[in-house]
């Protein structure tokens, strides 16, 4: 059901926003729809999810337009049809993806793989995809859809979705698992398991642990964490 037929459309969205393909077609918005806003309750911010029923509530098409043209939707993800507005990445962020790159490289290299410390797009398609903030590769990637990675990198950001992504990326086969967490200061690595993630202390692809990581990021502090 598209947005201009009659029932339920929603787009997934947080007010802590981050990333959507450059075509914000029908198809992104296709399926149920919800939009994570913030309200006040108490005098603080809460995330809650919203249906937006069809017709489409006015300025949801502007609104997308104007992200799009911004390149404010590059993070953006389709989860099974439903898109999943996502914020740009902090400078915060961009400093841990530069101390990633730096630290990940040269071993991945050594192991004769490919480390790309930059978002891309994980999946079969445009109607279901995520975007992790980096990976390594096999083989040097190319092209705009990638259906597997030996591991992906997820840097979380405060109320995002990077634990619930963990089953589509042992769906497609992505071997490991490298979550930083700047808040806490503290880093997990999984690896695929029959079908699941359990963490690990040493990667099994790469020279490197969680600990040994852990203590060569220079954590930069992070304010709303």
């Amino acid at each position: 059901m598209t947005a201009g037929e009659h029932g339920r459309s929603h787009v997934c969205a947080r007010s802590d926003v981050r990333r959507s393909q450059a075509d914000t077609t029908s198809d992104h918005r296709a399926r149920r729809g919800c939009a994570s806003i913030g309200l006040r309750r108490g005098g603080t911010l809460a995330h809650v999810r919203t249906v937006i029923l069809d017709p489409p509530t006015a300025g949801l098409e502007e609104l997308l337009e104007r992200r799009r043209r911004a390149g404010l939707d590059r993070l953006d993800e389709v989860w099974e049809g439903e898109l999943h507005m996502v914020p740009a990445p902090s400078g915060e962020h961009a400093d841990i993806v530069q101390q990633l790159a730096e630290v990940l490289g040269p071993l991945a290299r050594a192991a004769g793989l490919v480390a790309t410390m930059g978002d891309f797009n994980l999946g079969d398609g445009e109607h279901d995809y995520r975007v992790p903030d980096g990976g390594v590769h096999r083989q040097r990637p190319r092209g705009v859809w990638h259906t597997t990675a030996a591991l992906i990198v997820e840097i979380i950001s405060p109320g995002d979705e990077t634990w619930e992504k963990l089953p589509f990326y042992a769906a497609h086969h992505v071997d490991e698992a490298l979550i930083v967490n700047p808040a806490e200061r503290r880093v997990h690595w999984l690896a695929l398991a029959q079908g699941q993630y359990q963490p690990v202390q040493h990667s099994s692809l790469i020279e490197l642990g969680p600990v040994d990581l852990t203590d060569q990021i220079d954590w930069p502090t992070v304010e709303d964490a």
